[in-house]
């Protein structure tokens, strides 16, 4: 039986879901953080789950030839990267590889196809979020949370953030200290700024900043605004997000503009989108488009179809169709996801796109009842996967196509199974890195009705 604190002689056979290695001892599972396939390790265990184990290497014995020194001086710690330790053009490798594993491990006939991969995987993010709070010494620090934990690991850059938005935080906190705002203490619940949320638009630099407080009154706000404004003339608008709640949630449900419209502006796929403090827009702006065009390239649109954007948002998907067909129908129950679509659609003057507040099951039993005809369904849900309802009720309006986009290709294949039965099949997956460094993976798969 394995023991804490105990070290143990291992080899790692796989890559598992959360990015470490697997490794196997007897009949018990064992996570190694920062291990790689095939290689040898003695592990020391840490921490018990409710699958297994999770261990630190202490001694390799035998090396991947693909691991790497990593350059970020917090990568031991932060639990927001995985893979930093391992060559790129390897990290693609292994992401295909989970991908196969997860199409064989579900029964369906599907080729997997090669990753595809960024030109330069780093600073890719457009948006940064970054906690708040006080060190030893009682001074304000700023940081990401501890994998496994609510501590805050200090951080000075990140390797996937903008230089700019890594420079515009340190701003916020030296501002902060001088004007002795206190960060939030989660365990007193005590505090004002609790973190400071950026986005950024890829295409045309503009840049949100968004103080989550946990209050309304912000204390010295005219002065905080002007020497953040003096550092960075370069943000084009401050919001104030108060989220006063005993949470993990990020943002609060009020806002208050400081400084500018309260929006930032980005093109996509050649459409102008407008984007909010809480819109979903993709993180990865070069690799969101190469995922579009993918989409569209497996439609094969001939200009006639009229087709139905599930889990539309505000849009994106929806409105990169819309120059290659009839009509698009975006549908999504977030009522300001919906409007801000619906803004967009208005902004890149398409009068062939239309964007209803309803859940998208609902709106489909009712378009089957009433016979209405969709040639297409893109569908692109949230990293727990669809449902049975939703699926049930998208055969009902028999689409000749289905494009299923998935952040998490292994609720994907769980729910190509059930589309099998009925009446829908696909030959392969497409997976985009969407997400270097990290396990992650993007996947789509093209449906067809049998």
């Amino acid at each position: 039986m394995v023991k804490i604190n105990q070290i143990y002689q291992v080899e790692i056979i796989s890559l598992a879901d959360n990015g470490y290695g697997l490794a196997r001892l007897h009949n018990d599972v064992i996570y190694v953080k920062q291990a790689l396939p095939q290689e040898h390790v003695s592990v020391k265990i840490t921490k018990r789950l409710q699958r297994g184990y999770v261990g630190e290497i202490v001694k390799w014995q035998v090396r991947d030839p693909h691991r790497v020194k990593s350059s970020c001086d917090i990568y031991h710690h932060c639990g927001s990267c995985h893979l930093l330790h391992c060559e790129y053009s390897h990290q693609l490798s292994l992401k295909q590889a989970m991908v196969k594993k997860w199409v064989k491990d579900s029964s369906l006939s599907l080729k997997v196809l090669p990753v595809i991969g960024m030109r330069e995987p780093y600073q890719y993010r457009n948006k940064v979020i970054v906690s708040f709070y006080k060190d030893r010494n009682s001074k304000l620090q700023k940081g990401f949370y501890e994998e496994f934990s609510h501590r805050i690991i200090p951080y000075q850059s990140c390797l996937l953030h903008d230089e700019m938005m890594d420079d515009i935080v340190n701003s916020i906190a030296l501002i902060a200290k001088k004007q002795r705002i206190e960060p939030y203490d989660e365990r007193r619940h005590s505090g004002f700024l609790r973190h400071v949320l950026l986005r950024k638009g890829r295409v045309s630099k503009e840049i949100m900043v968004v103080p989550v407080c946990t209050s309304e009154q912000f204390p010295g706000r005219k002065k905080f605004v002007s020497e953040l404004l003096k550092a960075h003339p370069e943000i084009t608008t401050i919001v104030q997000n108060v989220n006063g709640r005993k949470t993990s949630v990020v943002l609060g449900s009020q806002e208050r503009v400081l400084y500018g419209s309260g929006k930032i502006e980005d093109v996509l796929m050649g459409n102008r989108h407008q984007i909010s403090s809480k819109s979903f827009y993709q993180i990865n702006h070069e690799q969101c488009e190469v995922l579009y065009h993918k989409a569209l390239d497996l439609l094969n649109l001939n200009g006639n179809e009229t087709v139905l954007d599930a889990y539309c948002g505000i849009g994106t998907i929806g409105l990169s169709v819309a120059n290659h067909v009839k009509q698009v129908i975006g549908v999504e129950s977030n009522q300001q996801a919906v409007h801000d679509a619906i803004g967009n659609a208005a902004l890149n003057h398409m009068t062939n796109a239309r964007f209803i507040c309803d859940d998208a099951t609902h709106f489909m039993e009712q378009a089957a009842a009433q016979k209405r005809h969709f040639d297409a369904v893109i569908m692109d849900p949230p990293r727990s996967g669809s449902d049975k309802e939703f699926m049930r009720a998208c055969a009902k309006i028999q689409p000749k196509q289905i494009v299923y986009i998935s952040c998490d290709p292994r609720t994907q294949m769980r729910d190509l199974v059930f589309f099998k039965k009925l009446g829908y099949e696909g030959k392969e997956v497409i997976p985009v890195d969407l997400f270097p460094n990290t396990n992650h993976v993007e996947t789509i798969v093209l449906l067809s009705r049998k």
